[in-house]
């Protein structure tokens, strides 16, 4: 095991002695040592290790196997070292440990003194920290926790030796983080205790120094740039003079930059790695970083080098660029992820290439198709409705570009059905869809019974996971014809009718929320309306109409308190002329939770619902985050109360509550919804327990 840690710690030695380059001036100033300094990125932490890259090489580096007898010396230099003062027993408040959890006190002891008393035994052993400067963050502690040879065999017992060569491995790997922030002058050193009976304490004592500050900062080749640009890209840089020398604040000051050339109109320009001079005896550095920044271009065409699923005038439509526009790599990225919402795509490259125009840069798109095909199943079960199984199949490009085929049929309890629907994506428009659907269905539900055959289109701009807009609209329009079974007369007796009804439905949404599927923070409304001509029992017209509205509150960091309220309208038909799949219904896991689908409202003589022309439905919430799974389980308690009436205002009274409580598993995909419901006044007939299960929030 020893001689397996050591080699890994040769390993993070390669990774950390990766960095820009850095030109050290020594002096002796003050009694410090004087320490290389090779700074560390978090590019270069980050670096994925190459088992089979062989060890760099060091010359007259070697580690001699120790001397189990010999008894350990002290540090050279422990208490000579001006400022660095020897390791001893200090005041628990003192201690800086690398995790919170644990507290772990140094000796009277001179450093690294500790000799236990049978060297072969294996133990367990804690870290802790003394000396930390104040201002450290948490990336020091992230990169020691995945870089430290101690951390990665924290788990394993160990004799006293295989501690010992872990530590001072983490010794030079302290040294080195500290230098990320500008500690050069940093002294790292360990020592160790007992801590109890079967346990030992690493005690890692940090002398931090002074920070290092910047002195003269050069960017060569930047006047290479148009006059008008320059001072923007040196402001895009953003370090000054006497700011602390930070190896994460130099690359992300090169990353700004990189970004302020790419968005105004420098597609070609290359900084070079930053090169650093340290000077010790001012504890200043000197920066250069080499500016290439190329010719400035506007956007010209979209050339591709093939186009079976879509041609070059289909992208430069979905693009939010036009030729001739300034270049900006942000919109090659809004490109790239649009061309992926098609869903047509596997990998796709976009690329700027010098056009025939000069100062111009056509884009270069190549994509590989993905499956175009897909075959899909769900089977379900919901309180109230039964069981349904439903089969599909979809081809989401027969008709280029973006036109997607679609069949569909449903066996169900109360359902049986079948479609054909036809969608078409960025119809003339970027984020416009074109739909239209064909279906025929039997419905059997307790409200009513219809047989129905129904053709309808419609345009719509809508949100997506992708892109979640403010507004969202939609106009279409409907035909259908129904032979339903509804309920007249005061006896009760059921007669059946055939309804030919024509519609055009409209729809706007206003989304200030935060999230699609899992918003904590802001509102939400939308409003419905369709005008409706019918020719049963003679020609006659009506309009449906429904307000939605909701809105989330973050109460705490894991709270998130959320409401929502309905009403809806029907104006210009009294309710027996309506056909009854027309009216309004309330119940459900989207309505009042804790009641059967469509089951609140009047009632008939056989108890079954009618449907109404008005209706009221709110909703309340608190989701709650558990921490549990990773802080992936939530629980949501709920409140729901709603109502359907049979004028076409509704009066508020005779409200239908129900309670209960849902769990929440958010996937990466979005929130998986169980909720168990309960009506706290149910109508007769009513069951004492409703289950749904569905993705995303309730509302």
């Amino acid at each position: 095991m020893g001689l397996t840690a050591y080699r890994c710690c040769l390993g993070m030695l390669v990774i950390l002695l990766m960095g820009f380059p850095v030109r050290s001036i020594h002096a002796q100033t003050d009694g410090l040592s004087e320490a290389p300094a090779n700074p560390v990125f978090k590019d270069d932490l980050d670096a994925p290790l190459d088992p089979d890259q062989p060890l760099t090489e060091f010359p007259d580096f070697g580690v001699e196997w120790p001397d189990l007898d010999e008894v350990a010396e002290p540090v050279d230099g422990a208490e000579d070292v001006e400022g660095v003062p020897a390791l001893t027993k200090a005041d628990e408040n003192e201690d800086q440990d690398l995790t919170a959890t644990e507290n772990i006190l140094a000796d009277d002891l001179p450093l690294n003194d500790y000799r236990p008393a049978d060297l072969l035994a294996e133990t367990s052993y804690r870290i802790g920290f003394r000396g930390l400067p104040d201002g450290i963050g948490e990336a020091f502690r992230s990169r020691f926790k995945i870089l430290s040879v101690l951390e990665q065999y924290r788990g394993d017992d160990a004799n006293f030796a295989q501690i010992r060569r872990r530590a001072q491995s983490d010794t030079e790997l302290v040294e080195r983080l500290l230098r990320i922030e500008g500690y050069y002058d940093a002294v790292v050193q360990t020592g160790f205790e007992a801590d109890g009976d079967d346990q030992l304490a690493v005690l890692i004592n940090v002398q931090a120094g002074p920070q290092y500050a910047l002195d003269r900062i050069v960017l060569p080749g930047l006047d290479d740039a148009r006059t008008a640009d320059r001072q923007a890209f040196r402001d895009s840089f953003g370090l000054q003079s006497d700011d602390i020398v930070n190896s994460d604040d130099i690359m992300d000051a090169k990353g700004r930059l990189d970004g302020a050339m790419a968005e105004n109109g420098y597609p070609f320009a290359i900084t070079g790695e930053p090169e650093l001079e340290i000077d010790h005896a001012e504890r200043l550095g000197d920066l250069e970083v080499t500016v290439k920044p190329g010719g400035k271009y506007n956007f010209g065409s979209v050339v591709m080098g093939q186009a079976d699923l879509f041609d070059a005038d289909h992208v430069q439509m979905i693009a939010r660029f036009d030729s001739g526009d300034v270049y900006q790599a942000s919109d090659l990225e809004d490109l790239r992820r649009a061309l992926i919402a098609t869903g047509l795509v596997s990998t796709i490259t976009i690329d700027p290439v010098v056009a025939e125009e000069p100062d111009a840069v056509d884009i270069a798109v190549n994509v590989t198709p993905a499956p175009l095909r897909t075959i899909a199943g769900e089977l379900g079960y919901g309180t109230g409705e039964g069981a349904r199984a439903e089969v599909s199949w979809e081809h989401r490009n027969m008709f280029p570009p973006e036109g997607l085929i679609r069949m569909t049929g449903v066996l169900a309890t109360q359902e049986q059905s079948g479609s054909i629907a036809y969608r078409r994506n960025n119809y003339r428009r970027r984020d416009n869809v074109l739909n239209g659907r064909t279906a025929l269905s039997v419905v059997d539900r307790p409200a009513f019974k219809a047989q129905t055959f129904s053709v309808a289109a419609n345009i719509e701009r809508q949100s997506n996971l992708i892109y979640q807009k403010r507004w969202s609209w939609s106009v279409g329009i409907e035909l259908l014809a129904s032979r339903e079974k509804d309920v007249t007369g005061p006896t009760g007796a059921t007669g059946r009718d055939t309804f030919f009804i024509g519609s055009l439905p409209g729809l706007v949404t206003y989304d200030a929320s935060d999230d699609l599927l899992d918003p904590s923070r802001g509102f939400r409304l939308s409003g419905r309306i369709a005008p409706e001509a019918s020719l049963q029992n003679g020609s006659f017209f009506y309009v449906r109409s429904q307000l939605d509205g909701s809105a989330y509150f973050p109460a705490s960091e894991k709270i998130t308190l959320a409401g929502r309220a309905r009403f809806g309208s029907i104006v210009g038909a009294g309710n027996n002329r309506i056909a009854p799949s027309r009216r309004l219904y309330s119940g459900g896991g989207g309505s009042v939770r804790g009641y059967s689908y469509q089951s609140i409202g009047p009632r008939d003589a056989n108890n079954d619902p009618v449907g109404g022309r008005s209706l009221v439905e709110f909703s309340l919430e608190a989701r709650v985050k558990t921490g549990l799974f990773g802080g992936n389980l939530g629980v949501v308690p709920f409140i729901d109360a709603g109502n359907v009436y049979t004028s076409s205002s509704p009066d508020f009274k005779g409200l239908r509550y129900g309670a209960g409580l849902g769990v929440r598993y958010y996937s990466d995909f979005g929130p998986i919804r169980i909720d168990v419901g309960t009506p706290i006044n149910p109508q007769p007939g009513d069951s004492r327990v409703a289950v749904y299960v569905s993705l995303g929030q309730a509302f």
